[in-house]
């Protein structure tokens, strides 16, 4: 199951070390280039309040499978686009279908687990999905200037179909009363998560689109700066590991806190510098951010619905993603005449973020005691 998570996000960031070489063989500027992620990330977000009600009526595993068949179909289609705009399109419909396998991991790891032993399994969910995002980050730019683009998406197919067929031996419990509590997912706390999730996911993922992009404008050839940009798994990985050591002594609002300081410190260090090395050092930090910060907002999001869970998590996943590809589609023309004015203006942003996170789980937690 954990693998699905890798596919995922393997395929999630698969294209952002490709931009400028997609940009050059299909003839568009790099702002065209960067709407393959802009469009991808928005229908994946868009596509989450469906899966999430369907999850919560029809069951984890027919939306998995059913998501995991477009995902093959839509990852073929990416191989065979014959332009741009053929191409543009295909994978905004895949990311509609990818936009279901990580959300479906995470309820499930709410479904089977409660308190320390739910953040843990999410913790190791986690580092699956780092170790897509490092795959993708280092293979695909590799792939794509020594093969071609289109072996990158043509592996997420055999991904997909590999899942499928090792998915035939699961089993799940049926979760009931789902039905009559979707309405808990509309409730005060849970659509303040998705408030987070959305600024979250405008700071933490859409401008970690820009680290490779950086790197390549300053001369870095597309191979360098993937692996660059792949010491962000690296950083989830060790995050990862040390979060699953200490979250049942500190808590999830240390969690947080920790989370926002470190996010706060990479994007300080690249309003500084663009550099290799302040990169790679922001890239990781990102990274660490990420497996602290994001993995406490996510158990945060299965906790605050129980009888909704499915909606609540794919609610709040799509708000990070529909922040994240905002995020990436605003700024893309200040991107211009450079990278530090962007990430400055991120540093302001972590800073509103780690307020409002932390106050607002202070005060969930006091309330849900008394």
């Amino acid at each position: 199951m954990r693998a699905i998570g890798f596919l995922s996000f393997y395929d999630r960031f698969a294209t952002a070390p490709m931009l400028v070489l997609l940009a050059e063989e299909e003839g568009v500027s790099l702002d065209g280039a960067v709407q393959l992620v802009t469009c991808y990330v928005l229908l994946y977000a868009l596509g989450q309040p469906v899966w999430g009600l369907l999850a919560d009526r029809l069951g984890r595993l027919r939306v998995l499978r059913l998501a995991l068949v477009g995902t093959l179909l839509g990852s073929a289609a990416s191989v065979a686009a014959p332009g741009f705009a053929a191409l543009l399109a295909i994978r905004a419909m895949t990311g509609l279908f990818v936009g279901s396998l990580f959300p479906s991991m995470l309820t499930i790891v709410g479904d089977s687990y409660t308190g320390a032993a739910r953040a843990r399994e999410i913790s190791s969910l986690q580092t699956f999905t780092a170790l897509g995002t490092t795959a993708a980050t280092l293979a695909a730019g590799g792939l794509a200037a020594w093969l071609d683009w289109r072996v990158v998406f043509a592996l997420t197919a055999a991904g997909a179909a590999l899942s499928l067929v090792l998915l035939r031996r699961v089993r799940l419990p049926a979760v009931k009363g789902a039905r009559r509590e979707v309405r808990s997912a509309f409730t005060a706390w849970p659509v303040w998560t998705y408030v987070l999730g959305l600024l979250e996911g405008a700071i933490l993922l859409g401008i970690l689109t820009y680290i490779v992009p950086a790197l390549e404008r300053d001369g870095l050839s597309t191979a360098l700066a993937g692996a660059v940009g792949a010491t962000y798994g690296a950083g989830i990985i060790g995050g990862a590991y040390l979060a699953r050591q200490v979250v049942a002594r500190i808590g999830r609002t240390v969690m947080i806190a920790i989370g926002s300081s470190t996010l706060f410190a990479a994007f300080l260090l690249a309003s500084l510098s663009q550099s290799v090395t302040a990169l790679t050092a922001t890239s990781v930090l990102i990274g660490t951010s990420n497996a602290f910060l994001h993995s406490s907002l996510q158990g945060w999001a299965t906790d605050v619905a129980p009888g909704a869970r499915a909606t609540t998590v794919s609610l709040f996943v799509a708000s990070v993603f529909l922040g994240s590809s905002a995020a990436t589609g605003l700024t893309a023309g200040l991107t211009r005449n450079g990278y530090g004015s962007v990430f400055t203006a991120t540093c302001v942003a972590t800073v509103v973020l780690a307020v409002l996170a932390v106050g607002s789980h202070v005060l969930w937690s006091r309330r849900r005691t008394d």
